[in-house]
């Protein structure tokens, strides 16, 4: 089974993104694998879960991370992080005001997973 998975969770879907322990080299595959999966959903259709734990980040790795999250924008419904301790606040706000999306950050894949399908008239604006 590969690092990013599409799984159904009280009848949503979700990207589901392991990148626990990765190189920034392994995070940008990663980054490149959520893209290519979610870009081929319909618009506000799908929900992406990111487990950093324990990752490792550099500039190169938080670009694509930017890149990704913007060129997505227009399929997610809502994103989550967990794990996020090794990824810088600065990062974290750099992401978001980049892609002009919030990403929830939570501390287990049960929360962030409740949040993500919890009632779909509060939507984020994508």
């Amino acid at each position: 089974m590969g690092r990013v998975n599409v799984e159904e969770h009280k009848g949503h879907r979700v990207v589901v993104a392991d990148c626990r322990n990765c190189t920034p080299e392994q995070l940008i595959d990663v980054f490149d694998e959520v893209k290519e999966i979610v870009t081929a959903q319909p618009e506000h259709s799908i929900h992406t879960l990111t487990d950093f734990t324990g990752a490792q980040f550099d500039r190169d790795s938080i670009t694509r991370l930017k890149e990704a999250a913007a060129f997505d924008r227009p399929h997610v419904v809502r994103a989550a992080f967990i794990g996020v301790d090794t990824l810088p606040e600065v990062y974290h706000k750099a992401i978001e005001n980049f892609s002009a999306r919030r990403f929830a950050t939570f501390k287990t894949r049960e929360e962030a997973l409740e949040y993500l399908t919890k009632d779909e008239t509060s939507r984020q604006s994508a």
